[in-house]
């Protein structure tokens, strides 16, 4: 299953141009920089239910859940993605796939051995080919297609429409060896990662051609060579078909077919349920259904203790069959429709429970890391301080607590930009920036001017006599944090008094609201009615409001709520701007106000706002799209108390502006986890001063339009594990350049931070041919983009697969390749019977 925020197609074709922050990153210590010893660090292992070949059927099919038909074949293509990958590992050649410790691993169905041979003058590799290896037409898979590949690829022919040439760029020829299965790669300069290249390795009847390469693969694959080959494409159903390859030469694949069916997020637990598939990446909702399922597999046809109507209480059911079978005829046909409608859905929900109690959850941590984002183009983020307070500001523990620890795995914040746990070359770099330290965060800010007067500040440039000074000797800007400090004490005096009004005003409208009950007051329906009569509803109907607000605010058992004023926001439709306090409009359309705390009322604030509909089930705020104010439809009571300035609520400012960073966040329901942990970052920032905007916009336009485009100052983003980190980590962390139209030039440089330095440690890690240096060196390269800051990695990505309990070798795979020629169910399933299922 896909995730908003990884980057589409990103998987080993990390590549483009890049983007520049001017400016130099002066560190004067570096952790992480020196030689020492690597870290020993241990890495979650897979859960694929592994079991012997011997102990595994042959035959049956097994249907696999993928996000959606792959937009091609052509792994090499720019919107080639997850499910690309995924089918393609099990048709085409992959010389060196990752192995379980996320190393890249010689692969003997299709090489004997490779090798560097020479190193002067120039790098030789010697590639011999496993003798077996055909392709599916029966030709032998030989230097021909090495070559192919290599000119589609090394970026000279722009006819070929590629989205990747590292590595291929550096070749300079390419030589049959001794004989026809020996390949001889020379190059122009050294390359570290020459494991990377050719893989997957397609025939030369695709990378022969321009039209073959470019159109040709993107719906077919005529010519493969793994265990399977492609039988059928069926847009209709949504399938890819693969069936045994006959002319497989290595261990025969133990399914008959493999069916690759797309199902999206949002209907995985249906698809489980009734069985048209039987392994599927899920969210945690799903794994929480599953592991209901199987304990409740002995329960004896009881009703479930979850799910639909679950919570009813007994009391509320007898109401509910009461009003059904009532007197009220209106009333009992809506209740009995309502019964119907439960009694539906609990039926629906108790088969799908039956059909998952056949699925297990295997969970380990997906080869992938979510980091926060912070976008140095321009604005506060731009002064690498005020990027390093945030970072200070974060406790990336409680982080990944939030993520990884409700589902039993290990919750450790990630030390690396460039390898994971359990990866050789792991070792945690965070040092070059520094742990979590609240008041280290505040003294890099104040160091770079944001101060808690500064929001109600004039520009420094301000010129005697200007108009904002005007204004200010007027007492409309105040001008120092003193003059702040103590309008926002005669603010808190006038809260105090408009509060008293505030509750007399309460408690008449509250008497009046009692003579209406008591049917004390009458309608006034005529035209003709009275402006006293008028005024006389008007008040009556502020009582009903106000005494369920006052009843409210008592179930919130809030002390601070009763020393803290109120102010109403959100009136001018500016981020973070505050409109004065103005009556409600009676014409027509109502003015939106939503109700908010000065200074540090945070328990009324949480109070008030969730009776504004504004906050969820744990009390985050829910953030309007685009819209800072508060929910639609929230308001303030006439003559509430107008707002304090930012300096008395404690948030930072300069120069007039106050320090609030746009937070751009998915809004679909997949990506619950992600506004969850920027829900926790945004109340992080806060303490130390820096206000928070947050944006969410659709998952399909998230990255696109948002983070590779730079509209954002904070963004949450996942990038994959790589087994070469100085080929695929050097496009994301490289300093950016510009163009010659005077934009930024980005390859994935989306924070729009570099320096030179990083630059030449990438370049030359990437020429090292001593593994051991190569990997020193990209050890100093994380600790420089650990200082810069950048790119704050956060944590490993969990993942969750639902698979078939009688299946064997397939699972959450970790950093490994699947091996498909070693995927069936278990023996002891009798024959015949998981093919017989439908599908």
């Amino acid at each position: 299953m896909s995730h908003v925020g990884v980057p589409r197609g990103t998987v080993r074709k990390r590549r483009s141009l890049a983007l520049l922050t001017t400016g130099v990153l002066t560190i004067p210590v570096l952790a992480g920089c020196s030689s020492g010893s690597e870290e020993t660090s241990r890495g979650v292992p897979q859960d694929i239910a592994p079991a012997a070949r011997q102990a595994v059927s042959d035959g049956s099919t097994v249907n696999w859940a993928v996000d959606a038909l792959p937009a091609t074949f052509n792994a090499f293509q720019a919107d080639a993605d997850s499910a690309t990958t995924r089918i393609t590992g099990a048709l085409l050649p992959s010389l060196f796939p990752m192995d379980a410790s996320g190393q890249p691993k010689l692969n003997p169905d299709y090489l004997e051995s490779a090798k560097i041979i020479e190193r002067e003058p120039k790098q030789v590799v010697l590639y011999k080919l496993n003798q077996q290896a055909v392709w599916s037409d029966g030709r032998e898979i030989g230097a021909p297609d090495f070559v192919a590949q290599w000119r589609a690829l090394r970026g000279k022919d722009s006819a070929f429409w590629t989205a990747r040439n590292s590595g291929y760029e550096r070749i300079e020829k390419i030589e049959r060896g001794a004989d026809d299965l020996q390949v001889r790669v020379t190059f122009s300069k050294p390359y570290a990662d020459w494991r990377s290249l050719f893989s997957p390795l397609y025939p030369k009847e695709i990378t022969g051609s321009p039209d073959a390469f470019n159109d040709g693969a993107r719906t077919t694959l005529k010519n493969t060579a793994g265990p399977f080959v492609l039988r059928s494409v069926s847009k209709a159903k949504g399938t890819v078909t693969l069936a045994r390859n006959p002319r497989w030469w290595g261990d025969k694949a133990k399914l008959d077919t493999l069916v690759f069916r797309a199902v999206a997020a949002g209907d995985r637990t249906q698809a489980l349920a009734d069985g048209t598939v039987d392994v599927a990446d899920i969210d945690a909702s799903t794994a929480d259904r599953i592991a209901l399922a199987r304990r409740d597999r002995g329960n004896n046809g009881q009703p479930l203790a979850h799910g639909p109507g679950s919570e009813t209480t007994p009391a509320a059911a007898l109401r509910s069959w009461a009003l059904a079978h009532g007197s009220d005829e209106e009333a009992a046909e809506i209740a009995q429709a309502a019964r119907e409608k439960n009694r539906k859905a609990v039926v629906a929900y108790t088969a799908e429970q039956k059909g998952l109690r056949d699925f297990a959850v295997r969970k380990s941590l997906e080869p992938a890391y979510t980091q926060l984002a912070l976008n140095g183009e321009s604005g506060p983020l731009a002064d690498d301080r005020v990027r390093r307070a945030v970072a200070r500001a974060l406790d990336r523990e409680e982080l990944a607590r939030t993520v990884l620890g409700p589902l039993g795995l290990p919750a450790k914040p990630l030390g690396s930009h460039l390898a994971l746990a359990g990866q050789p070359g792991y070792k945690d770099g965070s040092g070059a920036l520094g742990d979590q330290n609240t008041k280290e965060a505040q003294a890099l800010l104040a160091d770079a001017g944001w101060t808690r007067g500064g929001a109600v500040q004039p520009p420094k440039d301000t010129k005697a006599g200007s108009e904002a000074e005007k204004k200010g000797a007027k007492g409309d800007a105040p001008g120092t944090e003193e003059d702040a400090e103590k309008e926002a004490a005669e603010g808190t005096k006038d809260d105090k008094e408009a509060k008293s009004e505030k509750a007399e005003n309460e408690k008449k409208a509250g008497q009046a609201g009692e003579e209406e009950k008591a049917g004390k007051k009458t309608e006034q329906d005529s035209e003709g009615s009275t402006t006293e009569d008028s005024t006389t509803e008007d008040s009556t109907a502020e009582g009903e409001k106000a005494d369920r607000a006052s009843a409210d605010r008592a179930s919130e058992d809030s002390a601070a709520s009763r020393d803290e004023g109120l102010y109403i926001v959100g009136e001018d439709n500016k981020p973070g701007a505050h409109a004065p306090a103005q009556a409600v409009s009676t014409g027509g359309v109502s003015a939106v106000h939503v109700l908010a705390p000065a200074r540090t009322a945070a328990a009324q604030s949480a109070a008030l706002l969730r009776q504004a509909g504004a906050l969820g089930e744990d009390g985050a705020v829910a953030a309007q799209d685009k819209q800072p104010g508060g929910a639609a439809g929230a308001y303030a009571p006439v003559g509430t108390a107008a707002p304090a300035p930012a300096a008395a609520k404690g948030q930072l400012g300069k120069d007039g502006k106050a320090l609030t960073l746009r937070f751009v966040l998915p809004s679909g329901p997949g990506s619950q986890s992600l506004r969850s942990v920027g829900d926790k970052i945004a109340v992080m920032l806060e303490k130390i001063g820096i206000g928070t905007e947050i944006i969410k916009v659709p998952d399909e336009s998230y990255f696109k339009d948002h983070v590779a485009s730079g509209a954002y100052d904070l963004a949450l983003y996942s990038w994959p594990a790589t087994a070469y980190p100085a080929t695929d980590g050097r496009p994301i962390y490289a300093k950016p350049e510009p163009a010659t139209d005077g934009s930024l030039l980005v390859e994935q440089n989306y924070t729009r931070v570099g320096t030179d330095h990083i630059d030449q440690l990438f370049d030359q890690a990437a020429a090292e041919l001593d593994e051991k240096a190569a990997r020193e060196l990209m050890k100093q390269a994380d600790a420089r983009i650990w200082a810069a800051a950048g790119s704050i990695p956060l944590f490993q990505r969990p993942q969750l697969v639902a698979v078939d309990k009688k299946l064997a070798n397939v699972g959450a795979f970790g950093f490994a390749a699947p091996r498909y020629q070693d995927i069936g169910f278990k023996n002891r399933q009798a024959a015949g019977s998981p093919a017989d299922r439908k599908k």
